[in-house]
């Protein structure tokens, strides 16, 4: 019987960073059965965690990771470890280089078996078969045998000769009941408002009648960042503490509303939908949470008050909530919205007020967890980070709770002047479903209906709900159709388009009267959401033909129209 054979020698030892270290993940449901966490490397992400989570400085070193030629310069191969709670597990894990022609074809796939051990392995990138397409790191795919379960994983770049890595400190664990954390949480609160509505919905909910809690935003409300997605969300989490605090037998319930990668310009269009329900639900708080997603409003601003005006002036007269959160580099857009939130008397909550500064203090001196910690990645929480966000709105709850003298809020009877606009405070969806008398629809070649989409998980639910179902879809069959075309009147007008990294991809050339607006592109922003533009924006109303026409030479690819958001 022959023993084992003899190890190998030990390797060098190489300097090495953590791009992700000990960061819960979540197996979404494949449609076989598996799980799957997509972590997305692209538009600086992995330059971020390379210098938030490695300690990385040198913009020479942050740079390489830009590119897929610069990665293969400083990388030598990638640590991957995953703790599953059970070492037997297989999980498969791939990072995913996007292609320059083919976004998501083109590029090499680096991919490795672990288990759920927690024991580190390695993908040296001498070994991979790299492609003439690629172009950038793209994004991270962790495919686990059995959908709906947690892990904790770790990626750690182990570098090539001539670049250095500095130690990383191992980071304290966070004290939720520090009186530094307190403080945090009391930062957070910019302004509290007008609490009358507030105060009345708790004392609603105290007495035992039904109370709604309503979020509306981009992928921070939708719960990226949190694993799970559905209850460790900032939303799921602040309508359970409220049911604790003031509610009685389940009184209270949620409606969560988020959409990655959406503004205001969106938010304002789907209000009634997604946060109504179509006029069967009446919230009693509504908290907006637009201030990291509004950078491309083309109104800076008017469409967001828009919003904020459109639930001001629903008759049973909810409490609104303004939250600004923030990404990793410390920036948001609250400058621009803060004179909005006063102008209505608002209360109004900034995640940025409460941890940038402290992210820089010492520990000892008031440091209570740092940027690592609270992000998951460059933007969003981590379940750490949805945790604060969510002690912050309950922190202005209590507020409202013990006041006794709120004055008298705002109603819609004397509605103020606006601050930044309010062109859209009465926009209305026009799709198949939903239709507008005034407006005539010619299809043309767009006759077919969509179905591949951007989907969110709304409310407390994992499902996927599919985004603007009932769209105009061109299929690149009916080249003797290439166009939409639309008669309507209205003085405003928001064409939702598809966004899209797929090959088969169009673009759409737009006219309104004839006169070219411009083209509508589904690979500026090159990932699969809802891209609103407006097209009309006049004074007063007036008929248009609005003609959409796929460019000539893409007329033998995919386009859709999901939506419209009109003003009469």
């Amino acid at each position: 019987m022959e023993g084992p054979a003899a190890p190998k020698n030990p390797e060098k030892r190489r300097d090495s960073f953590y791009i992700i270290k000990n960061k819960d993940i979540f197996g979404s449901q494949m449609e076989d059965g598996k799980g799957v966490q997509y972590l997305y490397q692209s538009d600086e992400r992995l330059v971020n965690s390379a210098h938030i989570t490695g300690g990385i400085t040198d913009e020479a070193e942050l740079g390489l990771l830009r590119t897929v030629e610069g990665f293969k310069k400083l990388v030598h191969s990638i640590g991957v470890s995953v703790e599953t709670g059970n070492p037997l597990d297989n999980v498969e894990f791939i990072f995913q280089m996007y292609g320059k022609n083919d976004i998501y074809g083109g590029g090499t796939n680096l991919k490795i078996h672990v288990n759920g051990d927690g024991a580190e392995k390695r993908i040296y990138l001498s070994d991979a078969r790299w492609t003439d397409d690629d172009f950038i790191p793209g994004q991270i795919k962790v495919i686990m045998e059995e959908a709906g379960k947690t892990a904790k994983l770790n990626v750690r770049f182990y570098l090539n000769d001539g670049f250095t890595a500095p130690e990383v400190n191992e980071e304290d664990g966070i004290n939720f009941n520090s009186e530094d954390y307190k403080n945090i949480i009391k930062n957070s609160l910019v302004s509290k408002g007008d609490l009358r509505k507030l105060k009345n919905a708790i004392d609603k909910a105290k007495s035992g009648e039904d109370v709604t809690l309503a979020y509306i935003g981009g992928s921070i409300t939708q719960g990226a960042g949190a694993i799970p997605l559905n209850t460790e969300c900032y939303a799921y989490k602040s309508y359970r503490l409220f049911q604790e605090r003031f509610g009685k037998d389940n009184n209270v319930h949620l409606i969560k509303a988020g959409i990655g990668g959406t503004p205001s310009e969106l938010g304002m269009i789907r209000f009634e939908r997604d946060v109504l329900r179509d006029y069967t639900v009446e919230p009693d708080i509504i908290v907006i949470e637009f201030a990291v997603n509004d950078e491309g409003d083309e109104t800076k601003g008017d469409c967001y008050e828009s919003l904020v005006r459109k639930a001001l002036k629903l008759p049973y007269k909810p409490a609104i909530i303004l939250l600004f959160s923030v990404f990793a580099d410390d920036w948001n857009l609250q400058e621009r919205m803060i004179p909005i939130g006063y102008n209505y008397k608002l209360p109004m909550i900034s995640i940025k007020n409460a941890v940038t500064p402290q992210f820089y203090k010492k520990y000892g001196e008031g440091k209570v967890l740092t940027k690592n910690q609270f992000f998951y990645d460059i933007y969003h929480p981590s379940n750490a980070g949805h945790t604060i966000m969510s002690d912050c709105i309950i922190y202005l709850m209590e507020q409202a709770a013990n006041t006794d003298n709120a004055s008298i809020n705002t109603d819609s009877a004397d509605m103020p002047v606006p601050v930044a606009g309010s062109t859209f405070e009465n926009v209305k969806l026009l799709d198949k479903k939903d239709t507008y008398s005034n407006a005539e629809i010619i299809p043309g070649g767009f006759t077919d209906t969509d179905t591949v989409l951007q989907c969110v998980e709304m409310d407390g639910s994992l499902n996927q709900v599919p985004q603007f179902p009932y769209n105009w879809h061109y299929n690149g069959k009916e080249k003797d159709k290439p166009y939409f075309e639309m008669k309507i009147q209205c003085k405003a007008l928001v064409l939702i388009f598809k966004d899209s990294g797929e090959t088969d991809a169009a673009k759409a050339d737009i006219y309104v009267d004839g006169k070219f607006v411009k083209t509508a592109d589904p690979y500026i922003n090159g990932w699969l959401h809802c891209n609103p533009v407006i097209i009309i924006n006049e004074s007063s109303s007036s008929t248009h033909l609005v003609h959409i026409e796929i460019s000539k030479t893409d007329q033998d690819k995919k386009f859709t129209i999901l939506g419209f958001g009109y003003v009469h």
